[in-house]
């Protein structure tokens, strides 16, 4: 999820730089853009005006300085980044899918009882758990009150992520989570479900009853608080997201998420569903072409929209949804991707990193699956040694021509 690295002082130098642009544009002088301490003294009050305690406040930025990594981490988000081919392989892939079905037993209990409260189902509720945190394995490490705090002084959004910061202060001072405990993403997010503080002060819930919303360490309040989410987000109950369907040769028409229209109309304009059967009867539903004409194509609901607003990407929302359907036993997208050289599943991931550690690169003796700077600085070596386009795609073809040399 990063950008390629830079030296640790050029990164050093930028985000100063930018750190200190922010703080300018924000109305601040140069010499009060010379710390986050400072930035945060200006904080301070309006925070503390939102019912925050000087406590809470005090305690938790005590000493705090900001991390230079989070401009880097905000401009290489992977949904906007990454072929959604490449994406999908690593966040619907057989693991995962079988690890859910797991969760889904071991959690029967609570998931019943959040399809029922919310009318969310359980296939949908455990695919948001598996596309976030891989079921709890993997949160994020970075405090949130750094994370925050350094967005708030800075140039990406500094009016939104100071509403989150002062959320997340809320959190703290209510005692729901503890600060030791308060970690997650680069932007904020946190727990199993990964929410942001201030859709965490909305709707998360105390699921479990034991009187406090905790969703690091109880996954009964995650499981309730992400189906509470969806359905205040629009998820009608009984509706499917949507399901895949086969275009007309040449199709140049509409198409688009928000563009909903009944299904007559897409049956008027040729589409049928993906096994050649006709449409049928449903709700509304937009055209969703994430690969463009010649790729899988989606009809979607608002079940969908519901889904995409969690994190407003398409290639995010699609991911989810293709999960749940492999969840409920369905087949993922039976139109092939336009590639000729798809991408990865973890497993296969881990076995490229292990096929390249012993020729000799360094990724720090870990073949985890994660495709992180090293990773892709030694795929786009061993491509280039190789006679492939030195890209540092973690692809079928870098595969194969590992495993053969």
């Amino acid at each position: 999820m990063t950008l390629p690295a830079h030296r640790a002082a050029s990164r050093r130098s930028l985000f100063s730089l930018r750190f200190a642009l922010g703080l300018v544009c924000a109305g601040a002088t140069p010499s009060q853009a010379a710390s986050l301490q400072e930035c945060l003294a200006g904080l301070r009050p309006g925070i503390l005006s939102s019912g925050v305690s000087a406590a809470t406040f005090d305690k938790a930025t005590a000493g705090l300085q900001a991390d230079p990594d989070i401009f880097a981490l905000a401009q290489a988000q992977p949904e906007f980044k990454t072929p959604i081919w490449d994406y999908l392989a690593g966040l619907v892939d057989d693991e995962r899918v079988e690890d859910g079905r797991a969760q889904m037993r071991k959690w029967a209990q609570p998931l019943s009882a959040a399809q029922s409260r919310y009318g969310v189902d359980a296939a949908t509720i455990v695919a948001v758990w598996g596309v976030e945190s891989d079921f709890g394995r993997s949160f994020g490490k970075r405090p949130i009150i750094q994370s925050l705090a350094t967005l708030s002084c800075g140039p990406y959004r500094a009016a939104y992520f100071r509403t989150e910061l002062t959320a997340a202060f809320k959190i703290l001072d209510h005692g729901d989570i503890v600060p030791e405990q308060f970690v997650g993403s680069w932007a904020g997010a946190f727990g199993h479900t990964q929410f942001m503080p201030s859709t965490f002060l909305r709707t998360a819930v105390d699921f479990d009853g034991d009187g406090r919303r905790d969703l690091i360490n109880s996954v009964p309040d995650a499981l309730g608080s992400t189906a509470a989410y969806l359905r205040k987000g629009g998820w009608t109950p009984g509706v499917e997201w949507g399901f895949e369907v086969r275009l007309p040769q040449g199709y140049a028409g509409p198409s688009g998420r928000t563009r909903k229209e009944p299904i007559g109309h897409w049956a008027a304009r040729g589409l049928v569903k993906v096994d050649g059967s006709p449409l049928g009867s449903g709700p509304n539903a937009g055209l969703l072409l994430p690969a463009g004409p010649n790729g899988p194509a989606f009809l979607v609901t608002r079940n969908f929209d519901a889904i995409y607003s969690y994190n407003a990407a398409e290639s995010y929302a699609l991911a989810i949804a293709l999960l749940s359907d492999r969840l409920k036993g369905r087949k993922g997208p039976i139109t092939p991707w336009p590639t000729n050289d798809p991408g990865l599943s973890r497993a296969d991931r881990r076995e490229l990193q292990a096929l390249l550690m012993r020729r000799g690169y360094d990724l720090d003796g870990k073949a985890d699956g994660v495709i992180g700077t090293k990773t892709k600085r030694a795929i786009s070596d061993f491509q280039a040694k190789a006679g492939l386009a030195p890209d540092g795609r973690a692809s079928v073809s870098v595969l194969a021509a590992a495993r053969g040399r």
